[in-house]
């Protein structure tokens, strides 16, 4: 693993590094902030997963969590969102192929080769972080942002007892109904639609909920509503009886001044779970 760079921030060190990836054949990067409480023993880590067009920087600098980590004395892992470097399959637009891994194993041509999401998030990496820093691994929680959001709702859903809470800011939440998921799902995994329900928050919502607090944060002026269909997951929930805190927040957009405005909640929100 390479380092690349390590700044001190609020008592802790943000760092960003590579290494080399068996899951999607390319050097992969990622952001980690250690609280100072890493310095004496392992700490809780809060995972964030970006959206379509981020890198692990996005997140990193414009969210603004490190404050509220370093006060919780929590982790916070940035990972990238997808495979990239010459030779990765790539598309001209923003929303498949490099920036768009929509955290799932391809299938399909050109894109199994590398992209090979789902694994690098839920096996390689964790792997990488646990056995190189003073992370405490049976205490993990995941958040995430659009494309993210649909990654933590997912792999929360899809490894029951692994983390302890789970949340998300502006999630695609039925990606099986809509562009955001219907382009990217059949040039990944093919036509098959059977494939597609274990990366479908509400059809996981539906089939077996999440064991766990859930926190969800929706802009109710974002541009992009229509394509999140946050509606469908709200609906699972109740029907469900999914212990859960739905928020329509009036007058935000899909930003990151959305997220910035709310992440000292979800921060909070996983601390009470991580250290309860």
């Amino acid at each position: 693993m390479k380092t690349i760079s390590e700044n001190r921030a609020f008592g802790g060190v943000q760092g960003v590094y590579s290494h080399a990836s068996d899951a999607t054949g390319c050097d992969m990067t990622f952001g980690l902030f250690l609280p100072a409480e890493a310095e004496d023993e392992p700490v809780p880590l809060l995972w964030y997963l970006s959206g379509l067009s981020c890198t692990h920087e996005n997140a990193m600098i414009k969210a603004g969590a490190q404050k509220w980590a370093a006060e919780a004395g929590i982790g916070l892992v940035f990972p990238d969102t997808s495979p990239r470097g010459v030779g990765v399959a790539d598309d001209p637009a923003y929303d498949l192929g490099q920036g768009a891994g929509f955290y799932v194993n391809a299938t399909e041509t050109p894109w199994a080769q590398n992209y090979r999401m789902w694994d690098y998030v839920t096996d390689e990496l964790p792997d990488v972080l646990f056995s190189t820093f003073p992370l405490e691994e049976d205490l993990q929680a995941i958040t995430g942002h659009s494309m993210g959001g649909h990654g933590a709702l997912t792999i929360a859903m899809g490894f029951p007892g692994r983390f302890r809470s789970v949340s998300a800011f502006a999630p695609i939440a039925n990606p099986s109904a809509s562009d955001w998921g219907r382009k990217q799902f059949s040039a990944y995994l093919g036509a098959d639609e059977s494939k597609w329900a274990p990366h479908d928050a509400t059809m996981l919502m539906r089939k077996r909920g999440f064991d766990g607090p859930m926190l969800i944060d929706q802009g109710a002026s974002d541009q992009f509503l229509d394509l999140l269909k946050p509606e469908a997951l709200a609906e699972a929930i109740a029907l469900r009886r999914q212990a859960a805190t739905f928020r329509m927040q009036k007058g935000y957009d899909h930003s990151y001044f959305f997220v910035a405005s709310f992440i000292e909640d979800h921060v909070n929100f996983h601390a009470d779970a991580l250290q309860g």
